[in-house]
């Protein structure tokens, strides 16, 4: 009878350790430290995907390298396209048939946050065996990572490093030199006939002129209000009327239509815009058609009471999310896990110009080869972060930028009004 214990003893401690070192360990989080078994028991799963457009295709891939990765797993992913900036008002409608795991923009988390249809990033404290929170701490920069975090809670996973905006130029028109102050560009395009494009009316582009001026974002207090910093009003007004009247001095070629127009208008033959403030988003597209004359870089210079000063801009972050309302959970973040992951990060920096917020990836040569991706990076540095931002902020800010544009006989008295009912509606709406 000892023989036989001791016999079946031996047998459960070797089964022990071949669990121990099965390939049921990790999520797929391509240098990832998850333990356990991630997937909950989980199988025969079928996940949808939201991707935007432009890494629709991408994102496929990605997915199926996920599935061979976990060949023992029947796991059906489909990806369909829905923009990060729209991802909110798709999900709220109806969470029950949005995507399990989806991307989106960081100043959509208030929103989502609230509904509570975003499920939390696994932690050890979940006692499930998965860690992914001390993972992405530890392989993403500490900012992306605060911008998918509410409350003391990481949310969602990290997808880019900025998700901000730059200037884009012909270099067959904008020299390097005249790209560094908006009066050299604006002037370059003049003497070309050809257009500067940026989305005026458009809070998340406009908000740079109250901010060139010293207005900062500071959160949101208890009731979920917008706060300010202490500014002061008169510099604000001087940054506001500084770019009012070069919109209306450039009148003949500034153009203020959506982003997207400076990248159609450099594609037309020939072509009608010579530079423009552009997304990260487009870069890969942007930088194809121009081709060699492919030129970008921070934010300018504006001339503010005779000093050059730097345009601040706002910054923001995609991060990918998984549905609280999943019906595979463990599956969901281990895909989500993944797709946020080192490898599949330096794959959209070289396919699509997304700059990374992974440690590792952002220090690449793909990366720092990309025009786009280090004019993002560098503008980073004078942005403010597009976090704990209310949702009444944005169409007040883009009605200032129309302002700026549009008013005829424009007066500073006029500006100091527009900007003090802007930011009351912004407190009050």
């Amino acid at each position: 009878m000892k023989k036989i214990i001791a016999l079946l003893l031996a047998v459960m401690m070797l089964a022990s350790v071949l669990a121990a070192c099965g390939g049921n360990n990790n999520g797929g989080s391509n240098g990832g430290a998850a333990k356990g078994d991630v997937f909950q028991g989980e199988d025969n799963v079928t996940l949808l995907v939201w991707a935007p457009e432009a890494a629709v295709e991408l994102t496929q891939q990605l997915c199926e390298e996920f599935k061979s990765e976990h060949s023992d797993k029947n796991i059906t992913i489909d990806v369909k396209p829905q923009e990060e900036g729209d991802v909110a008002a798709q999900i709220l409608n109806d969470p029950s048939v949005a995507g399990d795991v989806f991307s989106f923009a960081c100043d959509q988390m208030n929103r989502l946050d609230k509904s509570k249809v975003l499920d939390p990033v696994p932690k050890a404290e979940d006692n499930l065996g998965i860690d992914y929170v001390s993972e992405v701490k530890g392989r993403d920069s500490e900012a992306s990572v605060e911008a998918a975090t509410m409350k003391g809670e990481l949310l969602a996973y990290p997808e880019t490093g900025e998700n901000g905006y730059y200037l884009v130029y012909d270099k067959s028109v904008v020299s390097d030199e005249d790209a560094k102050t908006f009066e050299g560009v604006l002037e370059a395009c003049r003497k070309a006939g050809k257009k500067f494009n940026m989305d005026a009316g458009n809070g998340f582009y406009s908000c740079m002129f109250m901010f060139t001026g010293g207005l900062e974002i500071q959160g949101l207090n208890d009731e979920g209000v917008q706060q300010f910093n202490s500014y002061d009003e008169e510099k604000v007004v001087d940054s506001l009327e500084a770019f009012a009247n070069l919109f209306h001095e450039y009148s003949d070629i500034f153009q203020s239509d959506n982003v997207d127009k400076t990248g159609s208008g450099m594609a037309q033959n020939p072509r009608s815009v010579a530079a423009g403030i552009d997304g990260s988003w487009n870069a890969a597209t942007v930088k194809s058609k121009l081709g060699d004359d492919y030129g970008a870089a921070k934010l300018p210079t504006i001339n503010i009471k005779g000093t050059d000063t730097q345009i601040i801009s706002m910054s923001g972050y995609k991060l990918i999310g998984v549905n609280a309302q999943s019906k595979a959970p463990y599956t969901a973040h281990a895909l989500a896990n993944y797709l946020a992951g080192e490898k599949c990060q330096l794959a959209r920096a070289e396919k699509l110009s997304w700059s990374p917020s992974n440690k590792v990836a952002v220090e690449s040569d793909t990366v720092k080869a990309n025009l786009g991706s280090m004019a993002c990076l560098e503008q980073a540095k004078f942005a403010l972060p597009q976090v704990n931002i209310a949702d009444t902020f944005w169409a007040p800010m883009g009605t200032l930028g129309n302002y700026l544009v549009k008013t005829k006989d424009i007066t500073r008295d006029g500006i100091k009004t527009e900007f003090n009912k802007t930011i009351t509606n912004i407190k009050d709406e």
